[in-house]
């Protein structure tokens, strides 16, 4: 919650407070899942090689991840989300929508009281984001942390929007704010003069999303009943892999994980995507699909190993692999006054 793992490391750990922490590895093929605010001044994010960060900062500290413990802790704000609403949307262990629409108090205050039980419940702090549809209440939940609120109504969003820097809108990355910026693309303003057909064009089926967006448009309703929409595993070595029998063994293994999931949610996948990160750092995706569930483990393997296979002359070594089934058969599609809190 604002920085959630490296927040809870901090909080059990009274030696690491007030320095910059890093969860996650340390070693040359670390990355880093959560930064506390001390390290984030030195440009640390989560997601970064752990080279770069100690390049960035070398009093990093980092600390190895302890997901028992972020699950409980998640799991105590969850039930304080629960005695205000049943429409709680979880996105991941630190983030999640809320509907509070026929709640009898004003969104405002319910957030703000949620953000006081999570205090004093786990002794960490939340942002809150407090608007009328997804969107805003994720993109508001962004502006004030850490340990804030934002609030956006109905005559205050298109104005907000427009002055709104394009690399802080949600849904638009790092690598897409700066092509919109050498496009002259700066705030919201600067997207709403484009046609959707002159974003489409530039951007691909994206491009609808962000004219709805910068228009305040956003239809999604808060689904308590979300099921995740792929299943996946991945692994980053230590050490460059070459070799063609040794890559199958690993994705193997990753297929393995992935059964078990699956096979515990009783929940199989049409397609399946392999992933590869290049010694260079560059990202490989390929897919394929089928007309009916992959419901046996030498199945995935096998269609696992003739994606390698079909691809492997357009890579050298991969520093990692990934595998993920999507198109699951409980996959659905999760308006009213939403909160969006980003732990």
């Amino acid at each position: 919650m604002d920085a959630f793992y490296a927040s809870i490391e901090q909080r059990d750990h009274p030696e690491l407070r007030g320095k910059a922490v890093a969860v996650g590895g340390s070693g040359k093929r670390g990355v880093v899942a959560s930064a506390s605010y001390e390290a984030r001044r030195f440009g640390v994010r989560s997601a970064m090689s752990s080279v770069v960060a100690l390049r960035r900062c070398p009093e990093l500290i980092f600390v190895r991840t302890n997901f028992s413990v972020y699950r409980s802790v998640s799991k105590q704000i969850r039930a304080i989300f629960h005695e205000y609403t049943d429409l709680v949307e979880p996105l991941s262990l630190d983030e999640a929508y809320l509907d509070v629409s026929e709640h009898p108090r004003p969104a405002f205050d319910i957030a703000e009281e949620i953000r006081r039980r999570i205090f004093e419940n786990t002794q960490l702090t939340a942002s809150a984001g407090v608007s009328f549809n997804k969107f805003l209440a994720k993109t508001a939940s962004d502006i004030n942390k850490p340990n804030g609120i934002k609030v956006i109504d109905s005559t205050a969003a298109i104005p907000f929007l427009e002055q709104l820097p394009v690399e802080r809108f949600h849904g638009i990355g790092k690598v897409t704010a700066e092509k919109m910026r050498r496009m002259g693309l700066k705030t919201g303003a600067d997207i709403k003069k484009w046609t959707e057909i002159e974003l489409v064009q530039r951007f691909g089926k994206v491009g609808r999303y962000y004219y709805r967006i910068v228009r305040a448009k956003d239809e999604r309703a808060v689904n308590p009943n979300r099921i995740r929409k792929s299943i996946g595993a991945e692994q980053t070595y230590h050490e460059d892999i070459a070799d063609l029998p040794l890559m199958k063994q690993r994705l193997d293994d990753l297929a393995e994980k992935i059964y078990k999931t699956m096979s515990a949610q009783n929940n199989f996948g049409r397609t399946i995507t392999l992933k590869i990160k290049t010694p260079d750092f560059k990202i490989m995706t390929r897919s394929k699909s089928f007309s009916s569930e992959i419901r046996q483990l030498i199945q995935i393997q096998r269609i696992a190993h003739e994606l390698l296979e079909a691809h492997r002359h357009e890579f050298s070594s991969a520093r990692l692999l990934g595998l993920s089934i999507s198109n699951l058969e409980k996959e659905h599609i999760g308006v009213g006054v939403q909160l969006s809190f980003d732990f």
